[in-house]
This record gives structure tokens, sequence and C-alpha cells, in this order.
């Protein structure tokens, strides 16, 4: 297994020059005595600690053995449970809950920046506190006291855990089609009958109870998306001070045979007159289960970062030791039999690969995560309106284009080793049977780039991404006289003229026909991504450049000006693709009736 070294130092140039973090949060009462750079440092380097020495060496063992489901209960991998009881320990779970309810009220900034390191380091393991974050969010902004009081305070803690209950099997991502029902009870709780599947840790002996956040209809609903409910179903049964009564009627009916991510339990869930609770009001499930699903899909985009961070370590550990031919210019270590592979430029340009992703979708996540953030802290109106638009926008870019790249890093990782990426002892074909769901998870990269081109985009009458481009040529304003730096700029300046012409163009040409829309709408997400990715890594260039201007020696930062080098010279220029894709015709793809697509 290669070793997992958490990237502190890149982190802190994200939270520090790039972001300014300090800068940000010492303007909100709520997190200017917590944000600054000794408290976050200090989280930051327990969180490497534990997951580095605690979590680390158990991701082979739960990709070994896998979670056991006898009698309707989950059993998960040897030292699962004591790591998780160590994390509640350190405190954790509290990280950015409401102080009012035993949180302790950090900015989520903190916690994706510790996120990042956890799911890079045990990525099932990771996911059953992670989803307690979705729930606790949840019934912060949707529920009554009485539930907040009843649920919130052992969220918190950690003692109990969340889920998300929405897929069916008839259903997958139409929501609209589920059939779990929900009927009133005289005492105002629910009896909930259904079945539901892919529950990411819904069944597990780590916590004393799993809070279930469950989409389903009450009696004549409206069809379709505008007659669904939320619920709060608990594991087990509470009283009216949240203890402990009797088992509920949800049990783990099946263990999902995976992939990957052998060490989380993948459930389907039996609701046979369970219990429930109506959180938020009735038809409008959906809309409150967004607060969850926002909440998941950077979740998701933040296991992306940690694929293409973990495989470019293994990556590249492994090609600076492994000996194979000579450098095509001459040998560069000819006291060795052979030069190590880094010197190779295939392998160079998979390594590169893998880090200008790694650290780009850092920048990203943390950047969307300070809107996040602002969204909730600001007072200022405007301020929030601002700040939503951007997440608006941007949540589906994170996660559909982070996953798809942590595939890609994974993907050159197991190239990096050859034949021996393919053998599980080096961990890297683990890295990619993990990372392979994320692109399914909480809405398909197809299902984000229409998301991003219908409702976001199209939907905004392309405001959305003006609001962006403003910001863009605002913080760009000023480039150092530096000449990488400064084509970089000639290239995102043209690059976003072209972003919005073709956005224009898209309006006016084809918003009537949404087959087209359609048709070309994720090359339209991957041309805004990489659009995105080239704003950051130039801002992140200018950074280090001014880091280089204050006569700083450390290399770190002129690496960082070439890493962006190769990202604008090597990586860019796969929008001309995307470009032409989305003006090209579409004509041929629906000439074939269904039934000439045939194979026999």
């Amino acid at each position: 297994m290669p070793n997992y070294i958490s990237p502190l130092r890149d982190i802190n140039f994200v939270l520090n020059d790039f972001i300014n973090f300090e800068k940000i949060y010492e303007r909100y009462p709520q997190s200017k005595d917590k944000m600054n750079s000794e408290i976050v440092d200090q989280y930051l380097q327990v969180a490497a600690d534990f997951c580095e020495n605690e979590l680390y060496p158990l991701n082979r063992v739960g990709d070994q053995q896998g979670c056991k489901l006898r009698n309707g209960i989950v059993t998960t991998p040897d030292g699962f449970k004591e790591a998780y009881k160590k994390y509640v320990e350190l405190g954790f779970p509290a990280l950015t809950g409401d102080e009012a309810y035993g949180g302790q009220g950090f900015p989520s900034l903190l916690w994706i920046a510790i996120s990042e390191i956890l799911t890079s380091c045990n990525w099932a393991w990771g996911m059953y506190p992670g989803l307690s974050h979705g729930a606790m969010s949840t019934i912060e902004h949707h529920g009554t006291d009485e539930q907040k009081k009843n649920y919130l305070p052992k969220l918190i803690s950690g003692v109990w855990t969340g889920t998300m209950c929405l897929t069916e099997s008839h259903a997958g991502s139409d929501l609209g089609l589920i059939r779990t029902k929900a009927l009133p009870n005289n005492d105002g709780s629910y009896v909930i009958s259904g079945e539901k599947i892919f529950i990411s840790a819904g069944e597990h002996d780590l916590s004393q109870n799993i809070v279930h956040i469950v989409l389903a209809r009450l009696p004549n609903a409206p069809a379709g998306t505008k007659g669904i409910s939320l619920f709060i179903v608990p594991k087990f049964n509470i009283d009216q001070d949240g203890n402990i009564l009797d088992r509920n009627g949800v049990v783990c009916s099946a263990l999902e045979h995976k992939m990957g991510i052998h060490g989380n339990a993948t459930c389907a869930l039996s609701f046979d007159n369970a219990k429930g609770f109506l959180i938020g009001p009735e038809n409008r499930g959906l809309h409150c289960m967004f607060t969850f699903m926002n909440s998941a899909r950077i979740g998701t985009a933040i296991q992306g970062l940690a694929a293409s961070e973990s495989s470019y370590q293994g990556a590249l550990a492994y090609a600076k030791d492994r000996l194979a031919m000579r450098s095509l210019s001459g040998p560069q270590n000819p006291e060795l039999s052979a030069d190590p592979i880094i010197v190779h430029p295939a392998v160079r340009n998979m390594l590169l690969t893998q880090k200008v992703f790694a650290e780009g979708s850092r920048a990203l996540a943390y950047y969307l995560s300070v809107y996040v953030d602002i969204a909730k802290l600001s007072n200022d109106e405007s301020e929030k309106k601002i700040a939503e638009d951007k997440l608006a926008l941007l949540t589906p870019i994170a996660k559909a284009f982070m996953t798809e790249m942590g595939v890609e890093s994974a993907k050159n990782g197991m190239q990096v080793f050859g034949g021996h990426g393919y053998i599980a002892e080096h961990g890297m074909e683990q890295i990619a049977r993990d990372v392979r769901i994320s692109t399914l998870y909480e809405g398909t990269t197809e299902i984000q780039s229409i998301d991003l081109l219908f409702r976001k985009v199209l939907g905004s009458k392309g405001e959305l991404i003006k609001l962006l481009i403003e910001e863009i040529k605002e913080e760009t304003q000023h480039i150092p006289q530096h000449e990488e730096i400064a084509s970089m700029y000639i290239k995102l300046e043209n690059l976003v003229k072209e972003w919005h012409e073709l956005t224009t163009y898209i309006q006016e040409e084809l918003s009537s026909n949404p087959v087209e829309v359609g048709t070309i709408s994720v090359d339209y997400l991957y041309f805004s991504s990489y659009v995105i990715f080239a704003y950051l890594w130039l801002k992140m260039a200018m950074a280090a450049q001014d880091k280089i201007s204050q006569e700083s020696t450390d290399e770190f930062y002129p690496a960082k000006i070439a890493t962006a080098e190769f990202y604008f010279e090597r990586i860019l220029p796969r929008t001309l693709v995307h470009a032409e894709l989305i003006k090209s015709q579409t004509k041929s793809l629906f000439k074939l009736s269904p039934h000439q697509f045939k194979f026999d």
C-alpha cells in the first residue's frame, strides 16, 4: 500500500494565500474568534494525525473484509467501531454543529478541509459520519423546535448518525416516481411503509441510533415531485426526552454487492409500518431535501478530490523509485541500471495531470465552501444572494467535474504503476474502484449538466454566468509583471469571452429546442469546468508570485506557478473539442429508432 501524507502545505496555501480566510471570516461575529490560523492549524494537525494513524491502516481492511449482515444487523470491518469512538472523543462530529445544541459552531470551510484528509485516508469509513452532517443541516433548517431538541444534540455529539433515504429500485434519480407511503396517526406521527435502496451507512454498529431522513408520499398527494414529503424515521424510537425506546420498523433487508467502498454498508432498507415525523411542510419534501442533497453534492465532490490526491501520492512515490529504460535524452542516472520512470514524458504528463486536478479541485472545494459560509453567516441580503447564486452555478460543476477528474486521476495512477497497478497489494486499483461511484452519486454527471445548463444558466437567462465572469475580471485585473502569468491571463481572458459567446449562442439558437440543449449539456459542463479551473489556477499562480515578490525562497511557490503553466498548456486545450461539439450538428444522435439498436 502506498503511504498517504496529509497535504497540509498545500491546504494551508489554499486557505491562507489563495483564499485569505482570516480576512473573510473576521467580518462575521459568529466566526471571527474561531477562524484564525492558529486554531485552524491545530485542528488540521489533529485531523492529519488521526486519519493517517487510525483510519488509513483500516482502508485496505475495510476493502477486504467488507460489511456483514445477519438478521437485519450489520457489523462493520475490524477496527471501524473503535476508530469511530475515537473520532467522537476528538469532537469532530460537533465541529460545525449549532452551539445551542452542543456544537462548536465552526464554518463549513474547516470541515471541508478535514473531510478531504479523512476521505483520502479511508473513503468507506468517512461516509458513516459524513452523512450525518446533511441530516443535521436538514433538521437545523426545516425541523421544529421539538425535533431539534430531540435529534440535534445526539447527532452533533456523534452518539447518533444520520442517512438520506431517497432512491427506490424503480425510480433511481427520478424521485417523482417514488412509492414509499406515509399515513398519518392520531398523535401527529406517521406510518412509513416502502423500500429504499443504495442507502449508504443505512445500518451499522458504530452509533447508538441512526436517524433516517426519508422521502415519502402522503395520501392524496399530487403526482410527481410536487407530492413528496420529508420525514424523520429513527432506527430506534425515542421518548419526549430523546431517550431510546424500542426498535422502529426499519430493517436492512440486504447489503449491495459493489465494485468498491466495501467498508461502507450500502443497504436496502425496508420500512414496515415504521414511525416517522414530518419535517417541513407537506408536499415540500424535495425542497427540504435539497438542503441535504446540496451538502451531499459538495461532499461527493470532495471524494473526487480525495481520489486525485491519493492516487497522485501513490503514483509519484512509485515513479521516483521504479527503474525502467533510459530517458529519451540519454541516461539521467548513469550509476543505476535504468532511470526512474519519472524522467519519461508520458509518466510526467500523467503525474502532472493528477497534480493539477488534485490541487485545482482543492481550490474549487474550499472556494465553494466560503460561499456556503457567507450564505449562512452574512446579514447582508445582497451579499447572501450573490453567495447563493454562485453556489447554485458552481455546485453542479464541482460535483460533476471533480469526480470525473478523480476517475481520470485514479486511472492515471494505475497506469503509472503499469501491471503492478492492477495488483491489489499496491492499493491503486482500490482507489479506481472506490472513486467510480462518485460520478453516479447525488445525480450523475449527465444529470448535473442538465441542472447546470437548463436550470442555472438558461433559467437565470445567463445572469449567473455574468455574475461569475464579473468576479473573474475583478479578481484578475491586477496581473503581476511576470511573463508566464501574463500569458495565462491572456488565455483565460480569451476563454472567458468564448464562454460568454457559447452561452449566448445556446440562449439564442438552441433554447427553444430542449433536445439540442440536452445533447450538448455535458460538453457545456466540461467547458465551463475547465474555465473555472483556469481561473482558480491563475489566482493560485498570482498568489505564489506575490510570495516570490516578497523574496520568499520557498521552492513551493515556483513549483505552483510551473504546475499552473502545465494546466494552461496541456489541459486547457481540451476546451477546443468541447466548444466544437457544442456548435456541431446533432442530427445523427436520433437517426436510429429504438428497435434499430440491435446486437443480433
